[in-house]
This record gives C-alpha cells, structure tokens and sequence, in this order.
C-alpha cells in the first residue's frame, strides 16, 4: 500500500461516523475483499490500522491489500448482522468465512394449505405461503413460535388435512388435542372459519399488532381467576409482560419486497447525491451513491432521471420490473419499468433507508473536503450561506448579540464573532448592561448595539458582513433603528432568529423566512446562536454569583473591599470563610475584624 493510498484510507476512517453498520474493504482492482458489521463503525474500521502486531497474520494481509473502503450506516445491530448476511452471500469476499456458506436467517411460515401450521423455515418457497421475519436468532424465533403455540391452539402435526380425507375419518385425535394445544381439525372437531380466526390472531402477532391477542390473553387470564386457577392465571400475566417486548421486522430484508431497485436523491446547491439499492430475493444485494453536478435549470426530477440513467449504464446494468422512487423520473427512457413512489410501509422505509445513505455519503465527502481542501471547503459553504440567506455577498464575518438577565438583575448580553464559519473566541465580547432598569430585552439590545458599533466606527474597524440577532422580530427592529441612526442600515444586513431555528426574519418583513433543514447553512446559524447564548449566561452567572458572594461579606461592619479582595484571594469562597478558624482568617485581616466575621457568618 503506498503512502498517498494510507492518507487517502485515514481521512476516510477519519469522516466515519459512532454508527452501527457494515462496512467494505476493497483492494487496488476494486474487488470487495473483506465485509464486516460493527456496533461503531469508526472505532472498529480504525482498529485495522493501529499498530499490526495485535492483528493475526491473516488480518494483516488483508490489511495491506485494502484500497478503498466504502460504508452503510443501518439502526441498529441486529440490521448490520442480516445486512452483512447478503453483502457476504453476494459478493463472496475473499477474506470473509463466516455467513459465506449457503444458509439462511429463519423465517416463521404460515403455510399455504389447509388448516395452515405456523413453523420455521430457511427456505422462502413462493407457493402463497406467508413469511416473517428474519429473525437475528434461532432463540428469538423460537421463544416467539413456542410463544403462539402456549398461547393459541393450531395444530402442529403434518398430516393433509383437506376436507375429503377428514371427511373419510382416517385420522384420529392425538395427545396434543388431549392436552389442550389443538382442537381437533383433523377428526372435524373444529370448522375451518374457527381455525382461521386463530391463525390470523396469531399473524397479528407476527405482523407487530399484539391487540387481538392481548384482549384473548387478558380474558383467559380474567377467565382463569374468576374460576380461582390462580396458577393458570399467573402464566398468562407472564405472557402479557412477554407480548409487550416482542421486536417488529427489519426494513433490510423483507419477505414482502422480492425483487425490487430503489432510487433516492439528496439535493445540495448545485449538487445533488443519487443513492441506488438493490435487493434481490428479499435481501439487500447493492448499495452505491453517485454525485450529481446540476446544470444550469435543471430540476429534481432532471437529476433522479440523470442518475437513474447513468447507474443502469454504468453500475446496476438490467433494472428490477419494480422501481422504488421519490418521485416519478422521465418515465418514457425507461420502458417496461414501474415506477412506485411508496407513502407508507415497508417500500417507504426501504426509499428512506436510500435517503439516508446518501445523505451520509454526502456529509463524509464534505468531511473529505474539509480535511484536504479547506480553502474549497470554505468557499462552498460561504457561497451556500450567502444563497440560504439571500445576501449579497458571503458572510465571511459574522456577528451575533444575545441578551441574558434574571428577571431584570444583573443584565448582560455577548457578541460572538464567526469568520469563514467558525468560531474567532479572541473575538468574542462581554457587555454590562448600564442604561436600562429591568428586564426590557429590547433597550438593551439597542444599548449594546449602539455601543458596538460606535466604537467600531470610531477605532475605523472592519465592520461584519451579516449581524444576527437572536430572538424575533422585537429584537431585530431594536437592532435594526439603532443601524439606521448610525448610517449602517445599507451597509450591513441585520437578521433576526426566532426560537424555532429555521425561522429567520428581516428588517421590515413582517413574515419569516425558513431555512432548509437539511443545509449546512442551518447548521452554522444553530452554532452560532448556542455560542452567543453559552458565552452571555456564562458571565450572567459569574456575575450573579460575584454579587452574591460580594453582598454576604459587605453587610459585615468594618470589612471594606481591599479586606473582601483579600479574603476572596485567599479562600476563593465564602463556603471555605465559614469552615476556616479565626485564626485563618485574623493571618488576612486581623483578629478583630476576623472575629466579627465568624460572628457574622458562623
């Protein structure tokens, strides 16, 4: 592995986020050579590269083959373990063991046939049979089947209990009806209608929907103690403590979507991401992000055509029939495909599983970027925040005021300051509110206003791009008078943040204007606002707790400032005055004036 090669590998294990998912070593002909699922993605792809004598000697040849590496973030564990399942099974990874075999995750079945039987299986055989799952366990499965056969009575035995052979009567009843686990279909003891309400109460329970079964769980448990079987009556309070922590399906892999490609776009300025997914036979098979630049006028539906047109030809080749979007592409270029924009389910939860690939791949480009080329990486984001914020140049210096007093006392307010979009601290200034009684945000925020950038103007500084200030549109017409008293009103811009971030208001518009959710922009206003608000009642309670400190010891006869200063730098507080001596404190101010304190102060 070359150096450029290992730089390359840091910046992006660097940019991985504390994530569970899969992720993909690859080696210089970009063949996947290794999958693997981790609880933190970037602590366990960065274990590879720490010092190689803890590694086996198989590990650190794969090591030095790894070109590349490429990621999926999922929910939870459980996810990654069945993701890595269909990642193994399909790419077949030269470094991979385990999982590479043909077995499957267990599936619960209910069986096409008559008087269907609930049980496990590996195999999804499309006969019109039903399947849940996968279960992440066999354990799990089971405590789940043996869960349905305690609580519901269907029968469990293999025999083909179709309407001419019960009716022949060659079967007899065996030791399961006899013990209470089945009523008999198989002697015409039970109807057909009967047995299938309990097979749908029991695929409520796989489905995730625990009512039907709870109401029966709680008249058999009510049932139970009204006869005094106490006993029985326990184990199905126990069932109903088990019902609630039974675990939904996994959105990645699903009996219900066999065959199907997914498409989703994440647009950022002139660019845009096009994730593609790709599952087959109910797995997830392919995951691949491309970048977009838009052209000039091109809208959404411009780039998810682009993008879907340039995976087919470059990377998926032949699409599924089924093709799961956002919105619907120039449907004519792609002939004989269904295209489905899915609202709710388990094809909505697969589009949003694609969204939010690509929206990570987006953000661990970004993260690329910043590290190699910050200069680059600046100019975007400023260009960006210029365009989210309708200026007329970018805000390389920002300003932003904040007020903060408790219920009128001791009021102070910051001014943060931001260059290139992040923090300038040596910048950052403490105000004492000094004109206005009470809490009267607005006063203040003039005072502290006028007082800025007077002095800017005074001292010839260089005033900032873009002010902001943090509340709603009182403040920002508070702020925005004082600018024209000074002449600065159509040299600076002057925005306004209401509580609600996305809300930002301007001068002499009486309705908000909402930033995108999603932007970079958003997130350097959030920042921005935290830092004012963090640094004003940062020195707000300094300040409260100096006045308070000052207060206790200046209500004592004879003790003036110097005697305060002196016992403060001695004993920093007065909870540490109290526990001294008076002889401790007579070495500072003398006996005579210590013993009126421990008098004083106990």
């Amino acid at each position: 592995m070359s150096q450029t090669s290992k730089n390359t590998l840091k910046e992006q294990v660097a940019a991985l986020p504390h994530s569970p998912g899969c992720y993909l070593f690859s080696d210089a002909k970009g063949c996947i050579i290794y999958v693997g699922k981790a609880k933190d993605l970037r602590r366990r792809v960065s274990s590879y590269f720490l010092d190689s004598r803890d590694h086996t000697p198989k590990v650190r040849v794969m090591v030095r083959q790894i070109a590349s590496l490429r990621y999926i973030v999922v929910d939870n564990e459980t996810d990654a373990l069945l993701l890595e399942n269909s990642l193994i099974k399909s790419h077949q990874p030269r470094y991979n063991i385990l999982l590479k075999d043909d077995k499957s995750y267990p599936w619960i079945c209910v069986g096409n046939e008559p008087f269907p039987r609930i049980q496990s299986t590996r195999q999804l055989v499309r006969n019109g049979s039903q399947y849940y799952g996968p279960y992440g366990s066999v354990s799990a499965q089971k405590a789940v089947l043996e869960f349905i056969k305690d609580v519901i009575p269907l029968r469990t035995c293999r025999l083909n209990l179709s309407q001419e052979q019960i009716d022949k009567g060659r079967y007899k009843t065996c030791l399961q009806y006899h013990i209470g686990n089945c009523k008999g279909p198989c002697v015409g003891r039970q109807s057909a209608e009967e047995y299938a309400e309990l097979v749908a109460m029991a695929t409520s329970v796989l489905k995730g929907d625990l009512r039907p079964v709870k109401r029966y769980l709680e008249e058999e448990m009510q049932r139970a103690s009204d006869a005094l079987r106490f006993e029985s009556a326990m184990r199905f309070k126990a069932r109903l403590e088990a019902l609630e922590k039974y675990r939904s399906r996994s959105v990645i892999v699903s009996a219900n979507i066999i065959d199907a490609d997914t498409f989703s776009l994440v647009v950022d300025g002139d660019e845009a991401y096009c994730n593609f997914v790709r599952v087959r036979g109910g797995s997830v098979v392919a995951i691949q992000t491309i970048m977009i630049s838009a052209g000039i006028e091109a809208d959404e539906r411009q780039m998810l055509t682009l993008g879907i047109q340039h995976i087919v030809d470059n990377i998926a080749g032949e699409l599924a029939s089924e093709v799961i979007v956002p919105m619907l592409p120039h449907e004519e270029l792609f002939p004989n495909i269904h295209f489905t924009t899915p609202q709710r389910g388990e094809k909505r939860s697969l589009l949003d599983f694609s969204e939010r690939s690509a929206r990570l791949y987006r953000a661990e480009r970004l993260k690329n970027m910043e590290i190699k080329n910050p200069e680059r990486h600046t100019e975007r984001l400023m260009e960006a925040m210029r365009r989210e914020l309708r200026l007329e140049r970018q805000p390389r210096h920002i300003e932003c005021f904040d007020n903060s007093n408790l219920q009128g006392t001791n009021p102070v307010a910051s001014c943060v300051v931001f260059r290139d979009g992040k923090p300038s601290r040596k910048e950052y200034r403490h105000f004492n509110i000094k004109t206005v009684v009470g809490a009267d945000d607005f006063a203040s925020m003039r005072e502290i206003i006028m007082r800025r950038y007077t002095r800017l103007m005074v001292e010839g500084s260089d005033m900032p791009d873009l002010i902001v200030v943090d509340g709603g549109k009182g403040q920002l017409s508070s702020a925005y008078a004082i600018l024209c008293e000074l002449g600065l009103q159509d040299k600076i811009p002057i925005v306004g943040l209401a509580k609600r971030l996305e809300e930002v208001f301007y001068p002499n518009d009486p309705l908000p204007y909402y930033l995108s959710r999603t932007g970079e922009p958003l997130k350097v206003i959030c920042h921005l606002r935290d830092e004012a608000h963090r640094f004003g009642i940062t020195f707000h309670r300094q300040k409260r707790t100096k006045a308070m400190i000052h207060s206790e010891l200046e209500g004592i006869e004879g003790v003036g400032e110097k005697s305060i200063a002196a016992l403060l730098r001695t004993f920093r507080t007065t909870a540490n005055i109290r526990k001294a001596s008076v002889e401790e404190i007579a070495q500072v101010v003398g006996r005579a004036k210590a013993l009126r304190i421990k008098e004083q102060m106990g």
